[in-house]
């Protein structure tokens, strides 16, 4: 099991220790040309956890290929994912075309981004433009406010991709004392720990559909919850929200799934895997 980053939660190059201790680093979302974002505010904290608007600001394609990614690189001697966007298959097909394998160990398609309009064609359709385009492993990160999450993920795979990202941020808003949304865009993409449940349904209904590893994200804190998302069926597991609280939070947690591995009597994380499908009832609907 790898311990990532869920993409834009962690400057790598601002804080590269704190990256050292992950098994790989993603980036954040890189798009084809510059991008400042949203207006502010666009952060938020609320009572159980963060909405963000960010809106995939980013230096844009050219300046992250020639100054950012042989930065990264050089300085943290880690296998690198590059979070990829866009706002047609063709933007993220041209994205991945420009990366290489020397300096690349993963694409993640950032396809569920809850800030900025989507790309016209579905999911499947930036995959397979992707997959033509190169032959870099590709994780599809994907919404958890899809209803059918089986459904997308067997079209997903049958697209050629190479894993899933699960999950993305939700849309939410808040409030504040004078009834006015805080974010100056109303609503942003909701992370934290209430996400921790959509997560882990998302993952258990995803593992069912397929076999393609899962990087499991969405208000993981603890070593507990590595455990439980391994549990569901993710293969890797990431960390988000929680890195801005604690910057300590990848040495911590790998100690607490210590902890978590004796508690529940097993030697290994692998050993957890989709031990949460072993007693689930499947219900006969047409009895």
């Amino acid at each position: 099991m790898l311990l990532l980053n869920a993409s834009g939660c962690l400057d790598a190059l601002a804080a590269p220790g704190v990256a050292r201790r992950l098994d790989a680093f993603v980036t954040k979302t890189v798009t084809p040309e510059p991008r400042q974002g949203n207006q502010p505010v666009r952060i938020a904290e609320t009572d159980s956890g963060m909405l963000n608007a960010i809106g995939l600001a980013n230096p844009g394609r050219e300046r992250f290929l020639s100054q950012i990614l042989p930065d990264l690189v050089a300085t943290l001697e880690l296998p690198v994912w590059v979070s990829v966007g866009g706002f047609s298959a063709h933007d993220y097909a041209e994205s991945c075309a420009a990366l290489h394998g020397d300096d690349v160990a993963a694409i993640e398609l950032n396809l569920s981004c809850p800030n900025v309009d989507e790309a016209a064609e579905s999911a499947a359709d930036i995959v397979t433009a992707c997959r033509a385009a190169t032959p870099l492993p590709l994780y599809a990160k994907l919404s958890p406010a899809t209803w059918d999450m089986s459904e997308v993920a067997r079209a997903i795979e049958a697209a050629g991709a190479d894993g899933l990202s699960l999950v993305n941020t939700m849309r939410g808003a808040a409030l504040d004392r004078d009834l006015r949304p805080i974010l100056a865009t109303a609503t942003g993409g909701y992370s934290g720990p209430s996400l921790k449940p959509v997560a882990l349904a998302a993952i258990f209904a995803c593992r069912r559909a397929t076999d393609l590893p899962i990087v499991g994200m969405g208000g993981v804190q603890s070593g507990r919850d590595v455990l439980e998302f391994v549990a569901c069926g993710a293969t890797h597991v990431a960390l988000g929200t929680t890195l801005f609280a604690d910057p300590d939070a990848p040495q911590r947690v790998r100690a607490e799934l210590r902890t978590a591995l004796d508690e529940a009597g097993l030697e290994r994380v692998e050993d957890a895997f989709c031990l949460a499908h072993e007693s689930v009832a499947v219900l006969d609907n047409h009895a």
